[in-house]
């Protein structure tokens, strides 16, 4: 399945103080986008699919409290001279050519607050800022078909072209780009979350065919189920502690990088290694273990059913399913022992996630 993400954005960081900017700012690690050589992702040259690529990052923007803000997807787009032109004809224009640009998939809602963000922070760098939004869009590849590991560097779908032994490569590189460049990648906070990309907003994806493409809705319910939030509103911008809201496991903060606004407190929550709460997904059910559906609203509490304490609070619901900051020493007490509260008739069952790293469970 796929989805066009209408709740992101895409706004362009262009010119020579691009990397240095955004280092000062992000929690991860943007260096690796000025370096010269990627990783290889085709070794077939074509207009559409250049023959090295960076992998996209995920990070975010604190305050200097270390609070979140607000969460980028950050690309680095193809090179001209790192494919043929549009013609297939030949080579790509000169790199002397082609200005220096970054890409970020942000969320919608705060587009122009974090654009404002941003020209504050500029000063005197040779930086341009631009929103992007009307021209390019964002989107999602998801599904149980995508869920398992595979090679970083192909598409499960593209990998599959060929005949007996063989390999068609220009019908590989074609299912991963469209010819101007623009492709899928592997999405850089989970696997099991499938493949995003940033497309002009004219076009159809690769690999995105009409019985594929489906609500936004159902990507939101596949983050929900596996305890992933994404934008300012899920992790609710100027309160959330990045690392309650699990960003590291989600590879969005570098611990090496050196200095950034709001660095000095997420290090010193790192290096103690004590968060007694996290982001957790969560199922909603009635007194017989069955499912119940639109019970639960965002903010709604949740306490322990013996000892009516507030354990935590519902952070985003869909349906029968959400997402919650709890507690983890209560929270996995064991079945049955957290319900809503003044809503005795809805349990709440919380669901261990298969990503998280063992340390983070209290049994530990």
């Amino acid at each position: 399945m796929a989805s066009r993400l209408k709740t992101r954005s895409v706004i362009r960081f262009r010119g020579p103080d691009t990397i240095k900017f955004l280092q000062g700012l992000v929690t991860n690690d943007v260096r690796k986008f000025g370096e010269a050589i990627g990783e290889k992702t085709s070794t077939l040259t074509t207009p559409n699919v250049s023959t090295v690529s960076e992998t996209p990052i995920y990070a975010a923007m604190l305050t200097p409290q270390g609070r979140f803000l607000y969460d980028l997807f950050i690309y680095r787009p193809s090179r001209s001279y790192e494919k043929l032109d549009k013609t297939g004809s030949k080579p790509g224009s000169n790199p002397t050519d082609d200005p220096f640009d970054l890409l970020a998939d942000v969320d919608a809602t705060v587009t122009d607050e974090l654009m404002d963000c941003f020209h504050k922070f500029r000063l005197r760098s040779n930086v341009d800022i631009e929103n992007l939004s009307e021209e390019f869009s964002c989107w999602q590849r998801f599904g149980k078909n995508l869920s398992t590991s595979s090679d970083s560097k192909e598409e499960p779908e593209a990998s599959a072209l060929g005949w007996g032994a063989g390999v068609d490569k220009a019908g590989q590189s074609s299912t991963k780009g469209n010819t101007s460049g623009w492709q899928w990648y592997k999405d850089p906070r989970l696997d099991s979350l499938g493949f995003r990309g940033i497309f002009p907003s004219n076009t159809i994806p690769p690999l995105v065919e009409a019985n594929k493409e489906t609500d936004e809705l159902n990507y939101l319910q596949w983050r929900v189920e596996k305890g992933v939030a994404e934008g300012s509103t899920e992790i609710p911008k100027g309160e959330a502690i990045p690392l309650e809201y699990n960003l590291a496991g989600l590879n969005a903060i570098s611990f090496d990088k050196g200095c950034y606004v709001g660095q000095e407190s997420v290090a010193r929550t790192h290096h103690r290694g004590v968060i007694r709460k996290r982001l957790l997904p969560l199922k909603f059910l009635n007194k017989s273990g069955d499912e119940v559906e639109q019970k639960v609203a965002p903010g709604s509490e949740v306490v322990g059913v013996s000892s009516d304490k507030k354990v935590g609070t519902v952070t985003t619901a869909l349906g029968s399913r959400g997402m919650g900051l709890l507690r983890l020493e209560e929270a996995f007490k064991g079945s049955g022992s957290l319900s809503l509260k003044g809503q005795d008739n809805v349990k709440i069952e919380v669901i261990r996630p298969d990503w998280w790293p063992s340390e983070w469970f209290p049994d530990h």
